[in-house]
């Protein structure tokens, strides 16, 4: 016997539990940490893999329900801190820059061939917009505060030291994507 109306339902609950499973996954790699001013965290990884294995509006879903969580004051930011306040320090932008890496993400990959390489170059040029939203939020925080500080320090300080380890996290979540994919074809939307 066939109940079609149960199968809606289903992928409702599978697409709820597995945003779900992807904001945990975004706390436990902000929780591993090399501190300073901005730390290296594997946060940016889980949201890339968030990306590439939810699709787009369902990885920008969890980075939405992750950062609300935060908000709120669940301890799943980077340090084991939680609050709205957090938005307000140094490393503020670049959080709320992952829904602009996101809404990115989530526009290229709607226009662009479903491709591994689109994929790379949706995840790279998200990157860029976080990376372009958290600098500039970083400076402006720091001019509030009355701390002289050049654009180009800023950068120095927040952007050039993540380059190189950030691509990396990049490169790994979709490749690790692409293998998930082909080892339980079906379980991940794409």
């Amino acid at each position: 016997m066939h109940f079609p109306a149960s199968a809606p339902k289903k992928s409702k609950i599978t697409s709820m539990t597995q945003i779900a499973l992807f904001v945990a996954f975004m706390a436990v790699c902000a929780w591993i940490t090399i501190p300073g001013i901005i730390p290296f965290t594997l946060q940016i990884f889980a949201v890339f893999l968030a990306l590439d294995l939810l699709g787009s509006k369902k990885g920008t879903l969890a980075i939405l329900l992750y950062l609300f969580l935060g908000g709120i004051g669940l301890p799943v930011f980077h340090g084991f801190r939680g609050g709205f306040s957090v938005f307000f320090e140094a490393t503020g932008g670049y959080l709320l820059g992952f829904i602009i890496l996101g809404l990115t993400h989530t526009a290229l990959t709607a226009f662009l061939p479903e491709k591994k390489v689109f994929r790379y170059l949706a995840s790279i040029l998200g990157l860029m917009t976080c990376y372009l939203f958290g600098s500039f939020w970083f400076y402006r925080l720091y001019l509030s505060a009355g701390t002289p500080l050049s654009y180009a320090s800023v950068l120095q300080i927040s952007v050039i030291p993540f380059l190189i380890p950030d691509l990396c996290k990049l490169f790994l979540a979709v490749s690790l994507g692409n293998r998930i994919r082909k080892l339980a074809p079906g379980l991940f939307m794409q």
